[in-house]
């Protein structure tokens, strides 16, 4: 039995794959190791799992993750021991996992655009270049964060569209100190920032108004993400991601904008990752 594991900073989709080859999924909580010890992983994994998961039967574990660097990826690999003892263990980063589900083992562009965001060159083993997206407090331009920050700020600021703003606030029954003290002293500000997001795709307050909002984050992810790659024009756009994916119509002007081939986006890479690692863990058998 193998698992495969995709995880950003919200969320980890997981399949478990038999010895029949049909892919089962579940999700559980996000696991990033500059966040979050091994002790934390173990315990919320351990009471996430299917119940009727037998975890000694596990032999392979490929998990993919945000903040999966070599030097933390032991991090998250020690606590996938301490649960599935018996498991072959890989771990690497999430941009890594969605080049392969994206493009196989073919070369090419990968983004990725959810809670936080991602860039690289894939040449079909590895990851070639990688543009640091330096995280939420510095960068992660274009992701969910990003634009749910970009969204609050125009609230507390009294910049956003009257009709815009009565309708964020009823909604999340949010007031400018209610943000201002979850932000700064709750948990996880990046998820509650881009927690935000499904407003600006459902709002018909003002279309103009959020589309264009989505656009500019867009934007600036070009310009700061993608843009910086040598010869990036030659390359087609693929990423994936709930945001790119729920917001690909935006995604796509905006990539025809700076003269970059349409590609492919997926709304979450574990489809592709099931294909990718399903068909050679078949083989085995």
């Amino acid at each position: 039995m193998m698992l495969i594991a995709d995880s950003g900073s919200t969320k980890t989709n997981w399949s478990i794959i038999g010895e029949d080859g049909i892919p089962r999924f579940f999700d559980t909580e996000g696991y990033n190791p500059y966040f979050q010890n091994s002790k934390a992983i173990a315990s919320s994994l351990s009471g996430s799992l299917p119940a009727d998961l037998d975890r000694r039967a596990v032999g392979g574990i490929h998990f993919y993750g945000a903040g999966c660097f070599e030097d933390k990826a032991d991090i998250v690999a020690a606590a996938l021991r301490e649960l599935f003892p018996a498991a072959k263990i890989f771990v690497g980063l999430d941009l890594f996992g969605s080049a392969r589900a994206l493009l196989g083992n073919g070369p090419g562009f990968i983004a990725i655009l959810g809670t936080g965001a991602n860039t690289g060159l894939y040449d079909g083993t590895r990851i070639t270049a990688n543009i640091d997206s330096l995280g939420y407090l510095l960068g992660d331009e274009g992701s969910g964060y990003y634009i749910g920050k970009k969204l609050l700020g125009d609230f507390i600021r009294g910049y956003m569209p009257a009709p815009v703003a009565g309708e964020l606030a009823s909604t999340y029954s949010v007031t400018r100190e209610s943000i201002m003290t979850r932000l700064y002293s709750g948990p996880s500000p990046n998820r509650y920032c881009a927690g935000f997001v499904p407003f600006l795709e459902n709002s018909q307050a003002d279309v103009d108004y959020t589309r264009g909002l989505v656009a500019s984050a867009f934007a600036d992810f070009f310009k700061c993400l993608v843009c910086k790659y040598a010869d990036y024009k030659r390359y087609s756009f693929n990423c994936t991601g709930s945001v790119a994916y729920a917001f690909r119509d935006i995604l796509a002007d905006t990539a025809a904008r700076y003269q970059m081939p349409w590609g492919t986006v997926l709304k979450a890479p574990i489809q592709g990752l099931v294909g990718y690692h399903g068909g050679l863990y078949i083989k085995l058998f």
